[in-house]
């Protein structure tokens, strides 16, 4: 049984349709990225998952039981974590002061381990818990943001958009601290403009085009073909050293995926 179903699921926002038939699975301890141009509806998805966005048909399933009737805090008590684009973090506030919202769905006891989790993972966020995190660079308010949706102690982490605006030194450390969270079991579901990078260290991916999935397949062979790096991943039309860029980026990130580092 996947952990996660989409069945059919139509999303809307009245009477115009964003998503449009999204079958879609999510096994656990994988990590599934969703592929797409701006618009192509991988942020509504998520917000779908999250309870965010309610649907307009089809059924969202977590371990065989329908949710999509759930509120999103209801889906975060049930493990589903979102960190959303932009990360929205609340920059007046301290490291310390976000990360004890992130954890309010879940026990004192298990905030606090939480907090240990995350304080290992994410030392520079550890060592500067009193500062605001308004000062912080875009690559650290990413971090926050991943690390306070850590703080649920989830099943499934929906990542949206987590490379945005951030540095390219930054975003390779993302990307393996994305890997690391699903060696310490957490399911994730990345969507990410990135495509290199998001298939580099993703076991499936599903591209987005129109409001529909167009197509999905083992992460491996999306990155490795040409035609559909072309025709889904506007991937043509890249600068010879942006293209040389990336993919330093994706052996750097496949280094990590299988050991090789």
């Amino acid at each position: 049984m996947p952990l996660l179903e989409l069945k059919s699921l139509a999303i809307g926002y009245g009477h115009h349709r964003v998503l449009e038939d999204i079958n879609l699975t999510l096994q656990r301890g994988e990590i599934v990225t969703l592929l797409g141009a701006n618009g192509a509806g991988k942020s509504t998805l998520a917000k779908a998952v999250s309870g965010l966005l309610r649907p307009q048909a089809g059924s969202i399933l977590l371990e065989g039981e329908a949710i999509e009737t759930l509120s999103p805090a209801m889906r975060l008590q049930r493990g589903i974590a979102h960190v959303p684009e932009g990360r929205q973090i609340f920059a007046g506030m301290t490291v310390a002061e976000n990360l004890a919202l992130g954890g309010y769905a879940v026990s004192k006891a298990d905030a606090a381990a939480q907090l240990e989790t995350v304080g290992s993972l994410f030392p520079v966020l550890r060592e500067r818990m009193n500062d605001i995190a308004g000062n912080f660079s875009g690559g650290q308010q990413q971090m926050l943001a991943i690390a306070r949706g850590l703080m649920a102690k989830p099943k499934i982490l929906l990542l949206d958009e987590p490379s945005l605006g951030v540095a390219p030194l930054l975003v390779a450390e993302i990307f393996r601290l994305i890997v690391a969270l699903r060696q310490q079991g957490i399911t994730i579901l990345l969507a990410e403009q990135n495509a290199k990078a998001a298939l580099s260290i993703a076991d499936r991916g599903y591209v987005f085009e129109n409001g529909r999935i167009t197509l999905s397949g083992v992460a491996k062979d999306l990155l490795e073909s040409k035609e559909i790096a072309e025709r889904y991943l506007g991937m043509s039309g890249t600068t010879e050293a942006s293209d040389a860029a990336g993919a330093a980026l994706a052996a750097k990130l496949r280094g990590v995926m299988f050991g090789a580092e």
